[in-house]
């Protein structure tokens, strides 16, 4: 571990406990009603905390949603705090996040909506929270390639979590990130894909003088009721962010 990394984690680590303490001190004694709108703003919070510690900058273009559904490509759990930073809002995420070490446990006090794939009868369920949580006028956030990437392309889109914004009628929105490094791939050691270990990614990512995203929104136009359409026309206009210089 270089000196960087290990300042880093122990400032890491600090600020994990202040957030901990301001979120019993606002979004857990938030009325039920109002509560997920409440983590969503002290995941924000906390996200512009911590992105601090990565010498993280960012270049923010387009429309900036505040409610209905955001749909973007998927790189790393830098993405979490990328787009929260700016936007509140909650997020759908994989199971296996929730067994991540301290973030795991940040992921679920944020209201995180957690998805087994591997059970099909389990999208229905996450299906309801998400029209609960769009209900709510809370953003929601999906990640319909399924996976993260190392960003050379974006992965064909899934369409099962799509359901609640068609059925709702809510706003649609899209948006694409793109991480770069001075000093390092960040194909490899922002984006957290394939075989990496989460806490050696994130100790390497730690010891890293800086970390430059590019974050583009963009409004989307509904024209189709059909699923597996919309989600080609979504991974199309998530595309198209990507080719705007």
């Amino acid at each position: 571990m270089t000196f960087r990394a290990a300042v880093r984690l122990v400032w890491f680590l600090w600020e994990a406990l202040v957030i901990s303490l301001n979120y019993f001190l606002t979004a857990a004694r938030a009325p039920k009603a109002t509560r997920r709108l409440a983590r969503a703003a002290w995941l924000g919070r906390s996200s512009r905390r911590h992105l601090k510690i990565f010498g993280y900058s960012a270049d923010i273009a387009g429309y900036l949603p505040k409610s209905g559904l955001l749909v973007s490509n998927h790189l790393s759990y830098l993405d979490i705090l990328a787009i929260s930073s700016v936007t509140p809002a909650v997020f759908v995420s994989k199971a296996e996040v929730r067994s991540w070490p301290l973030f795991g446990w940040f992921a679920t006090i944020a209201g995180t909506v957690f998805i087994q794939r591997e059970r099909r009868t389990h999208v229905g369920e996450v299906n309801r929270e998400i029209e609960i949580a769009l209900a709510a006028g809370a953003l929601v956030v999906v990640f319909p390639e399924g996976t993260s990437s190392d960003g050379t392309d974006v992965l064909p889109f899934r369409a099962s979590l799509l359901e609640p914004a068609l059925r709702g009628g809510h706003e649609i929105s899209v948006s694409w990130i793109h991480y770069e490094l001075p000093d390092g791939d960040a194909r490899n050691e922002v984006c957290y894909w394939g075989e990496h270990s989460f806490l050696p990614h994130l100790v390497n990512l730690l010891g890293k003088k800086s970390v430059h995203a590019t974050v583009r929104f963009g409004k989307f136009q509904r024209t189709t009721d059909d699923r597996k359409e919309l989600a080609q026309q979504l991974r199309a206009a998530v595309l198209d962010l990507k080719l705007k210089g």
